[in-house]
């Protein structure tokens, strides 16, 4: 297994924002979160120790419940929170440990690259992945602009700048995280390093550590500034994962004053036969989000040979359904339930039902349509011995 170190102990001024930019979020998640699932994820990863500002260490109580990662208080400097990190991870590692050394602010990493970069350690104590430099550099003088400011130096545009020469471009590429080595050298380079390197390959090579380089991603951008939070919710909405489900449920008639149909009672002279609450609408919703997980039906999740859930309230079934879609990283595009009777009348009660089982999924009443048919008279419903219903629903990843 590879260890891994995520610095999240800046405060990450230029990003803008009311907080650190790693508490920001992207397509409602925070970024700390997305950079530290990519991880937990990839093929072959162990531990990973998580080095916050020492403020900040309450806002990882949810990652804490999972024994695989460890909250780390960082240092004043980021070498000094990179080596608390990997100090950490020492005691427990084995004696071949490698370490993969990721800023978080690169929460779209993938893991064809950290394969990459882990398979590189194999031949070589370090490895890491970049870009090679495509546009023309140019050097600025850095005068001051027609207001005073220095817009030259520090500010990242350069905007009033003269140019004064140009960079031969040959062989410079632009680095990346993660960053790999073998664990114990990378420690003890940080140990003995005077303290002021740019990155973890700078330690490495102070120590007499060759690093490979692997081929980096230009979707595996750092968040800096303002603008970078645009470019990263584009690069995340180009590789949308979007999944559609369909769901299909009978039930028949039977003894009662009412039928349950996606949570609401609705008077009626029969009921409906079934070993839970035979909600048929539910049913049918609940297949479908299992069915856009592809993970099974209910009968898998829930089966009608279980004593425990005759008679339960499907609603059970359904909470299930969509909490397994928030865990895998899915949120509900939007549900369609069409229910198939001659009686009882659905219209009344149809907002009723598209409420109910909004509240259900954590969704907005808008992304829920609950609607009615009948078959003309034809087949089992138009004989008026049971209720039918279908249902389609979109999952939408993030």
């Amino acid at each position: 297994m590879t260890e891994v170190v995520i610095v999240a102990a800046g405060r990450g001024r230029r990003a803008g924002g009311p907080f650190a930019k790693q508490w920001q979020t992207l397509r409602g998640r925070r970024i700390a979160d997305l950079t530290l699932d990519a991880f937990l994820a990839a093929p072959g990863i162990g531990r990973i120790a998580v080095v916050l500002h020492p403020d900040d260490l309450p806002l990882a109580e949810p990652w804490t419940e999972n024994p695989r990662v460890l909250a780390v208080p960082g240092g004043d400097t980021r070498a000094d929170s990179v080596r608390r990190g990997l100090e950490a991870l020492a005691p427990g590692a084995a004696a071949d440990a490698r370490v993969l050394i990721h800023d978080v602010a690169r929460p779209l990493v993938s893991h064809a690259l950290i394969a990459r970069v882990i398979a590189a350690l194999q031949a070589a104590p370090g490895a890491a992945p970049a870009l090679p430099v495509t546009d023309a550099l140019w050097r600025g003088d850095g005068d001051d602009d027609s207001t005073g400011n220095r817009t030259g130096v520090g500010t990242g545009i350069g905007i009033g700048a003269r140019v004064v020469g140009t960079v031969d471009r040959t062989g410079l590429f632009r680095a990346q995280t993660p960053q790999g080595f073998h664990l114990d050298a990378i420690l003890r380079a940080h140990r003995v390093h005077p303290g002021g390197a740019a990155d973890d390959v700078e330690v490495a090579r102070a120590a007499g550590l060759e690093v490979v380089i692997v081929e980096g991603e230009e979707r595996n951008l750092k968040i800096t500034a303002p603008g970078d939070f645009a470019r990263a919710l584009g690069m995340m909405e180009a590789d949308l994962d979007i999944r559609t489900g369909n769901g299909f449920d009978v039930h028949a008639f039977g003894d009662g004053d009412h039928v349950t149909l996606c949570g609401v009672a609705v008077p009626h002279d029969r009921g409906l036969s079934g070993h839970s609450d035979a909600d048929v609408g539910m049913h049918a919703l609940t297949d479908a989000i299992y069915g856009a997980l592809a993970a099974g039906d209910i009968g898998r999740h829930f089966p009608p040979s279980d004593p425990q859930w005759k008679g339960a309230e499907s609603r059970i079934f359904l909470a299930h359904a969509a909490a397994l879609a928030a865990e895998r990283g899915y949120r509900i595009g939007n549900a369609d339930v069409t229910l198939m009777c001659e009686r009882p009348k659905i219209g009344p009660h149809a907002d009723a039902m598209a409420a109910a089982l909004a509240g259900i999924l954590g969704t907005a009443s808008d992304r829920v349509s609950v609607k009615a048919t009948t078959t003309e008279r034809l087949g089992f419903t138009g004989r008026e011995e049971g209720i039918a219903a279908m249902a389609t629903v979109t999952l939408v990843q993030g």
